[in-house]
């Protein structure tokens, strides 16, 4: 699995600068890709352990069996809604209706964060590979410990993004999220991660199964497996 340099700044908890400089001054493995940095997964791994760095959350989180996710998937996406057919030209529409409707926040909160969506830098689109992408605010903001929301976008046509997916494959579904708190943020970021990796759920995502299916797979991803 290959990481983008936003992906592993997130994972890390650090700026996206901080990698870059690991990459110039710390031996952080790389691949050039089209003038863009991209990281194997195990090689970062083991870079990173070397050096005693572990990822707190995101695509590098550790495992932690038996516990259970703060944030419940499943009841985030009931607040965020799956939109089908939506043509790539809409999707940052849906996004600011979710924004909008979020629950927990208030009225002045959903306008900003409306705000920061419809701003040319606001999304994070976080391709992920295999026409998938986890979309979020770049920069997260504190909300409130009830506030957020996941919302599954299924494309009709693949949405154009300044940076490719690692594979090239069109992205035509987005899993955005809006999460209560950065910490929240990151922690979100590894809960999907691992959802998509196990079970059913990527598949019947690509293949835009009906909502209780969805819904069904998400709520098995995150059942901790027992010993």
């Amino acid at each position: 699995m290959y990481l983008n340099v936003i992906q592993l700044a997130e994972s890390f908890g650090v700026e996206e600068s901080v990698v870059e400089g690991w990459v110039r001054n710390d031996g952080l493995p790389c691949v050039a890709d089209r003038g863009r940095m991209l990281f194997d997964r195990a090689q970062v791994v083991g870079w990173a352990a070397q050096r005693g760095l572990a990822a707190k959350a995101g695509f590098l989180a550790p495992e932690r069996p038996g516990n259970t996710p703060g944030q419940k998937l499943a009841c985030l996406l009931r607040a965020g809604g799956i939109w089908r057919d939506v043509p790539a030209a809409k999707v940052r529409a849906v996004m600011e209706t979710v924004a909008a409707k979020l629950p927990g926040a208030t009225p002045s909160v959903r306008q900003l964060l409306t705000q920061r969506v419809r701003a040319a830098e606001g999304i994070s689109w976080a391709t992920i590979g295999q026409g998938l992408a986890l979309p979020h605010l770049r920069t997260p903001v504190a909300l409130g410990r009830d506030a957020g929301a996941l919302a599954l976008l299924l494309l009709n046509d693949a949405l154009p993004l300044i940076e490719p997916a690692p594979d090239d494959a069109p992205v035509t579904r987005l899993l955005f999220f809006i999460a209560p708190s950065p910490r929240a943020h990151l922690e979100l970021l590894g809960q999907l991660s691992k959802a998509l990796s196990r079970g059913q759920l990527r598949r019947l995502v690509l293949e835009a199964a009906s909502d209780d299916e969805i819904l069904a797979a998400l709520c098995a991803a995150e059942t901790p497996t027992k010993p």
